[in-house]
């Protein structure tokens, strides 16, 4: 599989940011219902996506580079 491939895209990009923002959503739902445990939710389902784009940043510097 070659990183210009969309299954490489759906894999690295796709599947990662849907967790983080399912992760966000969690901890909206609990802070909703009053549950500040949610806060942590949050707090690592934002991490998660900002690991995401910086990976993105990462993989286009590097790509761009290679070929």
């Amino acid at each position: 599989m070659s990183p210009s491939d969309p299954q490489f895209l759906y894999l690295v990009m796709v599947l990662p940011t849907l967790f983080g923002l399912v992760l966000v959503g969690e901890g909206v739902s609990k802070v909703i219902h009053e549950e500040w445990v949610g806060i942590i939710s949050i707090v690592f389902g934002l991490l998660f996506i900002g690991l995401v784009i910086v990976g993105f940043l990462f993989f286009s510097t590097y790509l761009r580079q290679r070929v």
